[in-house]
């Protein structure tokens, strides 16, 4: 679905109320007969890396022990992905968890599947693929997704379903589990990546719905309107807490713009960084009763390898007691192309010299993202470079009206370079006068100054006014969301980058 773009050269038709925060809209569930089959349908990348990442950072605290050693118990159900494996990569350095998630759906009852959308037959094989290294410090945890239409050779195996011999073929990545379950899913992604998997982690819908609601929400932030007639979701412009079944709408969406399932990656990795700023604060952190419900929901479904056990949970949490949505990055396999299949239908074809950068970074344990030099830019609705400002002084201070254009300009607003004196010169608070036709506008400059007052005017026009104050310190940098994902490139980021400001 494509989104309305916002300029001050041309008057928005229907002003938008202020975002605040608020509950997403649940759409009317579809009616589903009794006695349909009920099938476990298991999520997406974001879910997975939730029930990884929040435990070993929950068990930091220490308040959780005998919660987490409980996973020797039987809790977790176990799976052997690497039995009679041969000639595997050589190990790197740090910790290379896999998590997938496959499309069974028979843990669902008829009337959550109906109200959120999860009907349809599952093909059994995995939604998505996603590569979790663990730094060898424990200080930084780097994800990356593997979509689940690439390229792939598959590795000569037995079917697990007919028994019967495969040579070497190509397919979508996703069709590894369908064909061979987690060990021929872990020696597809080795082939691939030639990364060596040390732990292989799996877990359903309905643990993320509970681990989502466990923590009380998740706060997402959107400058557009996000809407699937697919799963329902329907997200207003502003901030949104959601709760465990909105929450798999919003990782689940893939129609919402031409970019399908690479844009979809890209939410799931904004709600993985929120994810992770909710459960390491210490709302959760020292609170026993919410880290008690947060854990029982995760382990409750986990499928886990047998050599990932508390004792591997107990010291990857304490090492990361420090851990933050700013420790975290994210990335997507850089894509080259398409190539249409016989019988397979359309792949994804990686780019090999930029994935072999990301590969080879895992190797060495290095860092997906260069140190930032500047101050990480806020999101907002509408790019300063359409935005156009004048800029008046409101007090008796000499040069701030100059100092004010000059800083605006610099984070690219279209001022007009001849700042004024105001007719009041005793204004306090900076204030931002602008047409309610341009509230947009207003609002994005008022992002860009902190502190600062909006003041609706009819009749200003395009031109937003500046009245600079006493309390004026500086311009903080704002950006709108990338409008189109670039398969091609490399785009990395950290959790504090796309969190909620």
């Amino acid at each position: 679905m494509p989104t309305p773009s916002s300029s001050p050269a041309r008057p928005q038709r229907r002003p938008q109320p202020q975002p605040q925060p608020s509950r997403s809209r649940r759409p009317a569930p579809a009616p589903e007969p009794p006695g349909t089959a009920r099938r476990r349908r298991r999520p997406k990348w974001a879910m997975r890396a939730v029930t990884t990442l929040s435990v070993v950072v929950l068990a930091s605290a220490g308040i959780g022990h005998a919660l987490v050693t409980s996973v020797d118990k039987g809790v977790i159900e176990r799976v052997d992905p690497f039995k009679d494996m041969k000639n595997r990569p050589a190990p790197g350095h740090g910790m290379n968890l896999l998590l997938v998630g496959t499309d069974e759906r028979d843990k669902l009852s008829w009337e959550d599947k109906a109200k959120y959308r999860l009907g349809g037959a599952p093909c059994h094989c995995t939604d998505t693929i996603m590569i979790v290294h663990i730094s060898q410090d424990r200080k930084r945890a780097s994800v990356v997704s593997l979509p689940r239409d690439s390229y792939a050779e598959m590795p000569a195996h037995f079917d697990e379903t007919t028994g019967m011999k495969h040579h070497s073929h190509p397919v979508k990545i996703n069709a590894a589990y369908a064909e061979g379950g987690p060990q021929l899913t872990v020696r597809t992604v080795e082939h691939m990546t030639h990364l060596k998997i040390d732990h292989y982690l799996e877990v359903d819908f309905t643990s993320f719905m509970k681990t989502v609601d466990a923590l009380g929400g998740v706060q997402i932030c959107t400058t557009k309107p996000l809407r699937d007639s697919h799963t329902g979701l329907d997200l207003s412009p502003g901030t949104h807490t959601l709760e465990g079944g909105e929450a798999l709408q919003y990782v689940r969406s893939r129609y919402i713009d031409a970019a399908s399932d690479l844009s979809r990656m890209q939410r799931q990795q904004r709600f993985l960084a929120a994810v992770i700023a909710k459960a390491t604060s210490t709302d959760v952190l020292l609170n026993p009763v919410k880290f008690r419900d947060v854990s029982e929901a995760v382990l409750g479904s986990v499928r886990a390898d047998k050599g990932f056990g508390a004792n591997e949970m107990l010291a990857l949490g304490h090492a990361m007691r420090s851990f933050s949505p700013k420790s975290s990055e994210f990335t997507t396999v850089p894509i080259n192309g398409y190539e249409q299949l016989k019988g397979i239908g359309s792949t994804l074809k990686w780019d090999t010299a930029k994935s072999e950068k990301i590969f080879e970074a895992l190797r060495e344990d290095k860092p997906l993202t260069a140190p930032r030099a500047k101050p990480r830019a806020t999101v907002v609705d509408v790019a300063p470079q359409q935005i156009r400002v004048q800029v008046e002084n409101g007090t008796g201070l000499a040069g701030l009206g100059r100092r004010v254009d000059s800083a605006l300009r610099s984070a690219g607003f279209l001022t007009t370079k001849e700042p004024v004196n105001a007719k009041h010169r005793t204004v306090k608070r900076t204030i931002v006068t602008y047409d309610p036709r341009w509230d947009r506008s207003a609002r994005s400059l008022a992002t860009a100054l902190p502190g600062s007052e909006l003041r609706p005017v009819k009749g200003q026009g395009s031109l937003l006014k500046v009245i600079a104050g006493t309390d004026f310190k500086q311009v903080k940098p704002v950006r709108v969301e990338e409008e189109e994902v670039q398969p091609d490139k490399i785009s990395t980021v950290t959790g504090d980058q796309v969190v909620c400001p």
